[in-house]
């Protein structure tokens, strides 16, 4: 294992010094590229594929090694200082594992929730001003949301029950509607925001991950849009060709078959 790491070390080193495409990369140039890479691990995890999972690790962990490299260059970091620095903060938010004893202002630790309402205390501990501070500016929307609705469960702001949520759902269509009618682009668009965080939340008290689930759906509408353009194809026909009906009821004969 460090023998392989040391070897990966070795390679960013050389390539930096000799290769004219890695000499020219920057943090900047780099930052879309592993968004990029992170979203190909999401894929094989979605696909449980797990040759693509390895491989996918080895990219970004290539990309990890490329921003100490680049830290080191500017004398901001070094690696040992990245990886010692997840180290101690692993070993700090654990205390129930590593620590003395002293769990002072922390519950005891029973349940994965326990984990998670400690860990939020203990980063106010290290001076964030908010527990929705660590939510990062750049997720999507719908995984931000997500993100800010687990967080905030964790200080107690969370409704009761489901039946609560689901009101608040039917709540925010009602003014979605209501909103619709005035013609109010803005309000409208605010109200239709309102209508999507109260679903994600509706989803985490089912116990879903509503991006996982909008993901799944993605990729049904997908596989049934291109089954209709096969069908299109085999009548020697565009798909411009067929009117709405002619298309829904090819769509309806596709989920038809699909849930036999």
């Amino acid at each position: 294992m460090n023998e392989s790491f040391l070897r990966l070390v070795k390679i960013m080193d050389e390539l930096r010094e000799q290769c004219p495409w890695d000499k020219k990369q920057t943090i900047q140039t780099l930052r879309q590229l592993t968004i990029e890479e992170t979203y190909e691990l999401a894929d094989a995890i979605d696909a449980e594929d797990w040759i693509g999972i390895k491989e996918e690790l080895g990219d970004i962990l290539l990309h990890l090694v490329f921003y100490a490299k680049i830290g080191s260059e500017k004398k901001e970091f070094i690696l040992d200082d990245v990886i010692n620095g997840i180290c101690d903060k692993l070993i700090y938010r654990h205390p129930h594992i590593y620590g003395d004893g002293n769990m002072e202002g922390l519950k005891k630790v029973i349940s994965e929730e326990d984990v998670k309402q400690n860990w939020e205390k203990l980063k106010l501990k290290e001076g964030k001003k908010s527990i929705l501070q660590g939510v990062p500016k750049s997720l999507p929307s719908m995984m931000k949301a997500i993100r800010l609705q687990e967080k905030s469960k964790t200080v107690g702001f969370e409704w009761e029950n489901i039946e609560q949520v689901y009101a608040k759902v039917e709540e925010e269509l009602k003014e979605l509607k209501e909103a619709v009618k005035t013609g109010d682009h803005n309000k409208i668009e605010d109200e239709m925001g309102d209508v999507f965080f109260s679903l994600v939340n509706f989803a985490r008290f089912l116990h879903i991950d509503a991006d996982s689930a909008l993901e799944r759906t993605n990729k049904k509408f997908i596989r049934r849009f291109m089954a209709i353009e096969a069908v299109a194809t085999a009548q020697n026909k565009a798909l411009q060709d067929l009117n709405l009906i002619e298309m829904d009821a090819i769509w309806n004969e596709i989920k038809k078959k699909e849930n036999l």
